[in-house]
């Protein structure tokens, strides 16, 4: 069986560039899970009418001034991804970005993602995850994990994010994988990942 090509090594700038272009393809309702303090707005397109859910109140402040500043008038949602207080298909998309390493049940939490979207809505995300098993990688990554779930705000370096998207039900319609140096373990496997949701 021949290896496995490994994706190529970017640096900060580049992944930055890659993430602006993935996040601008959506476009109408909006969700953005674990929006943080508000990154995205930068990339986001001028027809989005943007929604932001983030369970930590502390961000949620900050994150409510720049939402303002971007005239984002939406009332942000102190919610965690596994229960989202929306009625069922109020988003055309939702994105996320570095949020499902830290999400305690992810399957729960996709198939949340799936209720409110539209048939055919969009899942698009940046997500570091684990190296393909089997490899000195994805060992150190097991190996790490607990330590960072503990002291890295619940970071699982391992998980298979794309095999649960998959398994929640999103049809993959363009899928890139990259590497991005990352101090103390050098180079994580990143996922940029634009789904459908199916009827």
């Amino acid at each position: 069986m021949p290896q496995q090509e490994r994706p190529p090594l970017v640096d900060d700038d580049a992944l930055d560039e890659l993430e602006r272009e993935w996040f601008g393809r959506v476009h109408g309702r909006v969700l953005e899970i674990g929006a943080g303090e508000g990154e995205n707005f930068g990339a986001l397109a001028l027809d989005v009418v943007w929604t932001g859910l983030e369970p930590d109140a502390e961000r949620r402040t900050e994150l409510a001034i720049r939402a303002r500043e971007w005239g984002h008038e939406q009332p942000l949602l102190a919610a965690s991804a596994e229960r989202i207080p929306v009625p069922d298909g109020a988003f055309d998309a939702v994105i996320a970005s570095y949020v499902f390493c830290t999400v305690p049940d992810p399957a729960a939490a996709l198939a949340e993602l799936r209720r409110v979207l539209v048939p055919g809505g969009r899942l698009v995300l940046a997500e570091h995850v684990g190296a393909p098993r089997g490899t000195a990688k994805r060992a150190v990554q097991r190996l790490a994990t607990p330590s960072s779930v503990r002291w890295c705000h619940g970071c699982h370096l391992d998980r298979d994010t794309e095999r649960a998207i998959a398994e929640a039900g999103f049809l993959a319609a363009d899928v890139r994988r990259v590497r991005a140096r990352s101090f103390p373990l050098g180079a994580l496997p990143i996922l940029l990942y634009e789904g459908v949701s199916p009827a």
